[in-house]
């Protein structure tokens, strides 16, 4: 039998049917704080012994594979691994699995809610209303307008299978320009720069880059069209959030729209609480479905990781 790590916040705030149906199969399951993503010093805590881990998005460090050294498998219920400590991982040999796409509509589907959230200020509505007030400000419609999607595996085909059917021409970049079921008159392949010169909305759906710059950043945002709204439902890495926040201040950004930070909750409240951003708290990813899919994808990668560490 393992004995399992598992902190995944979707899966340590509330039980899931899987989880415990691995403890009734007589694996030991060991659990993170609910509902909180561990630090390294918890990581350090937990990890001894651990032969397989369920993985969130937290931060791995090398020091903490280092103390896991009966660790044979991580299994990350998503698909990115950025927090991952790669290099310590292969040197070891500790296999590493992704739930590829099981989140793919969770994370487009809000991609697609935080578009219309910026676009008819809904945000800036409801908390006027609760306030006493009656804010009306002039609002855009999706139709017609040029999305340009950032990446398009499986989330962002997704955004713009979505963006689309609902009248908006797309502009997409993807290094392998995959099939995304989109029409040829709907879409339209381009390169970053042209994207952020043409779009009026942009949403990034990619990895973060090899050398660790962020994609956005002062001279990107400088060649957006005035006004224009950004979403990252991505990486936090992705945005230099200096350079968003002065081009949000001086208004040439219309909107920053995004479900990822740095620190998660975010220790500043700089960019969050600006009146141009509209937050929301790592739930792309966090619907029943979402999690359904992504737990039942995870963990029989990681069971099957670990059945093939033993042979």
């Amino acid at each position: 039998m393992e004995r399992i790590l598992v902190t995944p916040r979707s899966l340590t705030s509330t039980p899931h049917p899987r989880i415990e149906q691995l403890r009734d199969q007589g694996h030991e399951i060991v659990m993170s704080t609910p509902g909180k993503s561990p630090d390294e010093a918890e990581l350090l805590a937990l990890v001894p012994g651990v032969t397989g881990w369920l993985a969130g998005v937290e931060k791995i460090s090398p020091r903490v594979i280092e103390a896991a050294g009966r660790l044979r498998a991580i299994s990350r219920n998503g698909t990115g691994v950025d927090n991952l400590p790669i290099e310590a991982l292969l040197e070891r040999r500790i296999a590493v699995r992704i739930a590829a796409g099981a989140n793919a509509a969770g994370v487009a589907e809000l991609a697609i809610g935080l578009i219309f959230a910026a676009l008819r200020q809904i945000p800036l509505c409801d908390a006027g209303i609760k306030q006493g007030q009656w804010p009306r400000r002039l609002g855009a419609e999706i139709r017609g307008r040029t999305v340009g999607v950032i990446g398009c595996g499986a989330i962002g085909a997704e955004v713009a299978r979505l963006a689309a059917a609902l009248g908006a021409r797309i502009l997409a970049f993807d290094p392998l320009r995959p099939n995304v079921n989109v029409g040829e008159r709907e879409l339209t392949w381009a390169e970053v720069p042209e994207i952020l010169a043409q779009a009026d909305i942009i949403t990034l759906h990619c990895p973060a880059l090899a050398d660790g710059r962020p994609l956005i950043g002062a001279v990107e945002l400088a060649s957006m069209p005035s006004g224009a709204i950004l979403i990252n439902t991505a990486r936090a890495m992705l945005i230099d959030e200096a350079a968003v926040l002065a081009a949000l201040d001086a208004g040439s950004l219309g909107c920053y729209a995004t479900d990822v930070f740095d620190d998660e909750p975010p220790t500043s409240l700089l960019l969050a609480a600006h009146p141009r951003v509209i937050a929301t708290s790592h739930i792309g990813g966090f619907t029943q479905e979402s999690v359904n899919r992504a737990t039942e994808v995870a963990i029989a990668n990681l069971m099957d990781a670990l059945r093939a560490g033993k042979g």
